[in-house]
């Protein structure tokens, strides 16, 4: 009996996935464990794990956004008619999302030998989209064009790319190997390699991970009322005991780590911020999970150190360092992105002196970090040089008011100016 294979959602915010390439074609032999596709949420790029045993019939999207729970694969017995089936879904959202990519992006086919063409011809057929590059110098593939290139031992800068925006996507390789690897780059490919490193212009996809962003941070700023509260934090304290906690050690305690930890042991005496509106009632959560805002090529993402207030400053290293690694490589598991009841969001190594942040929902709150700032302070009546950095907590007024918020960062500020208080 033949099995539908839906889109899963893969994420607690996921309403679609981008197929970014299959991995398995029509007519091959599919056991559990086998992995059928890559598949972008809007959080990582995920394998997409088959539970079935047999042969894979049909696919039902090649490449392209399809939504949660429309039909992407059928899987049954060698041979099995599915005619039944395919008219039976025909009508469903998948069909519309089919054709948008039919249209935009048409099913590789298999190249034909290479052969000498007239210089006629040659001037006549369309020029390839040139290879482009990301604004950090990157070339621009999809995971499973660059595990192709990789398992085939192929340049990828060589491959000239016909996805969107000049992206390079699996019938790049395909059709790079069939041809034994003699297609010369264009010259707008080789003007893009000799500028890779100049900014992309023109229109781009949004990105599963951007639509996913732009949707919950505008509910967020237009649904929840936001207040600020900015307060200034003396971090001569903090320098001296991070300088003497790194000394002769291989891990470097980071302002960063400190922060996380200064947070949840205030957290742990002010309850009330540590909690969720959700619109009938108020949850106070008794695990004080932080979520710390990390920077990637498509956005941000936000891993999850659980239980920030129990552990010491050398583990919140140590899970800070590791998640930030995966972040960084959409490598994240759906369990290190969930249960944050609180955010953090560190500018300082930009240099800012100081921003407020949108509230990460379900959080009640975000804490926005500026830099270290050396510059004339008073203490005890005589101006001296000294070191400050300021915070912004972001809070939903729906359930914190502004004494419980200030309050808080008063806490905050005790933690970070006594440093030693957090080793206890």
């Amino acid at each position: 009996m033949a099995e539908i294979i839906r889109m899963p959602r893969l994420s607690d915010t996921m309403e679609e996935g981008n197929i970014v390439g299959w991995l398995k074609k029509v007519g091959e032999a599919v056991a559990p464990g086998d992995i059928l596709a890559e598949v972008e949420t809007d959080k990582a790029t995920m394998e997409l794990e088959s539970f079935e045993t047999g042969t894979l019939l049909h696919i039902g999207v090649q490449e392209g956004p399809v939504p949660v729970d429309s039909v992407i694969a059928i899987i049954g017995e060698k041979g099995e008619n599915i005619e039944e089936i395919l008219a039976n879904i025909k009508d469903e959202p998948v069909a519309a999302a089919e054709e948008k990519v039919e249209e935009k992006t048409p099913a590789p086919v298999a190249a034909p030998a290479p052969v000498a063409a007239p210089p006629a011809a040659k001037a006549a057929a369309p020029a390839p989209i040139p290879t482009m590059t990301s604004g950090d110098g990157r070339i621009k593939a999809s995971p499973l064009a660059k595990k192709m290139a990789s398992e085939a031992n192929i340049n990828i800068g060589q491959v000239q790319g016909s996805g969107e925006g000049g992206r390079i996507v699996k019938r790049d390789i395909e059709a790079f190997i069939a041809s034994g690897g003699q297609t010369a780059p264009s010259n707008g490919a080789m003007i893009a390699q000799a500028i890779e490193n100049d900014f992309e212009y023109g229109d781009m996809p949004v990105s599963q991970m951007r639509k996913t962003i732009a949707r919950r941070l505008s509910e967020s700023k237009f649904g929840a009322p936001h207040f600020y509260l900015t307060m200034e934090i003396s971090m001569d304290a903090a320098m001296a005991a991070r300088k003497q906690m790194n000394e002769g050690e291989d891990q470097r305690i980071s302002y960063n780590d400190m922060i996380v930890k200064a947070s949840a042991a205030a957290l742990r005496k002010y309850p009330n911020v540590n909690c969720s509106w959700l619109e009938d009632k108020i949850t106070y959560h008794k695990e004080i999970n932080v979520g710390v805002a990390v920077a990637v090529p498509d956005g941000l993402l936000v891993p999850v150190v659980k239980n920030a207030d129990l552990k010491t400053l050398s583990t919140i290293w140590h899970e800070i360092r590791d998640l930030a690694g995966k972040a960084k490589n959409k490598k994240l598991g759906l369990d290190e992105m969930q249960g944050n009841t609180f955010t953090i969001s560190n500018l300082g190594m930009f240099d800012i002196d100081e921003f407020t942040a949108i509230i990460n929902p379900p959080d009640a709150c975000i804490l926005a970090v500026g830099s270290i700032v050396e510059k004339p302070v008073v203490r005890d009546g005589q101006i001296v040089v000294g070191n400050t950095m300021k915070v912004t907590l972001s809070c939903d007024h729906r359930a914190i008011d502004g004494a419980t918020g200030a309050k808080f960062l008063q806490t905050l500020k005790e933690y970070m100016e006594n440093p030693m208080k957090l080793l206890r």
